[in-house]
């Protein structure tokens, strides 16, 4: 069961739905080719980590003619400083959408997980890390904002023992037939879209079972695991499969988006299709899995 208080959860259902009404509400599309939104995204996020006493460290990159960055803080390890683990999220929309599920809903988390762990003393170093140009034309090409992030990692040497992406966490349906899935998943995993789901690859199966176990011992909302080939329709569809690239363990937390979400990659996918009371629960598990990995 949750120990967060309702108090708590009301406090962090309200914050969350204020950063996903910002992002996909007030500025909406934000993209490379709106690039005025974008930057408006980025301003955002950097004012919401100041306020939360971090300092914002700017990786910028050219794409384009014109120079993105990936926004990261870090809360520094005390017995394991080298060890590194990183929470991201894509903050950029798809073209044509306003992206509140995607990924306004994974970057509302993320704040809400490094306000918790701002005055916390991990073991180990934690990062949050928005991403930038994770949506196509980018999309598994070497401008993807987190593929520039992962590539730059490996060639400093940093010892990320885990990634964890938080992608498309905030539509959730206990109607029955509401989950679709690749070929043949269907036969092993419910057919209600009720769950938040954790992804990763072969590589990355310990981390699933130990984010999984920290999650289910901290929260009761239903959780659905799956280790599985990156070639799967859908499983490194996020800036985890930078990650993967340059072969470091990483996992992607999400409600399946295209497999559940009907709003996907539309216009449609504004702030009051976000179900906030589910998503401040799964923030909630979330942040008990970053505080397990960090110790």
């Amino acid at each position: 069961m949750s120990r967060s208080s309702p108090e708590t959860s009301a406090l962090a259902r309200e914050r969350l739905a204020t950063y996903v009404q910002v992002l996909a509400g007030d500025i909406g599309e934000r993209n490379a080719f709106k690039p005025q939104a974008l930057r408006r995204a980025e301003a955002f996020i950097t004012d919401a980590w100041r306020a939360q006493g971090y300092e914002v460290t700017r990786h910028e990159y050219e794409l384009q003619r014109a120079r993105w960055a990936n926004l990261e803080v870090t809360r520094l390890g005390t017995r394991r400083p080298q060890e590194v683990i990183v929470v991201g999220a894509h903050y950029d929309s798809v073209i044509g959408s306003p992206g509140a599920n995607d990924n306004a809903t994974g970057v509302a988390a993320m704040a809400e997980i490094s306000r918790r762990l701002a005055s916390a003393q991990p073991e180990r170093t934690v990062r949050f890390v928005a991403f930038v140009n994770e949506e196509p034309p980018f999309f598994r090409t070497p401008g993807m904002g987190s593929r520039v992030y992962a590539k730059e990692a490996r060639e400093r040497g940093d010892d990320i023992r885990a990634m964890l992406s938080l992608e498309t966490i905030g539509y959730y349906s206990e109607a029955k037939g509401s989950q679709q899935y690749p070929p043949f998943f269907s036969w092993f995993y419910p057919d209600r879209g009720n769950f938040i789901g954790f992804i990763g690859n072969f590589a990355s199966r310990a981390l699933v079972q130990q984010a999984a176990a920290a999650f289910q011992s901290h929260s009761d909302f239903p959780l659905e695991c799956a280790t599985t080939f990156a070639l799967v329709p859908g499983v490194d569809w996020s800036d985890h499969g930078s990650f993967w690239k340059y072969g470091y363990q990483a996992i992607m937390i999400t409600d399946t988006a295209l497999y559940r979400y009907p709003h996907y990659h539309t216009e449609r996918d504004t702030p009051d299709k976000v179900n906030y009371d589910a998503l401040a629960r799964v923030t909630d598990g979330l942040a008990a899995v970053v505080t397990d990995l960090a110790s």
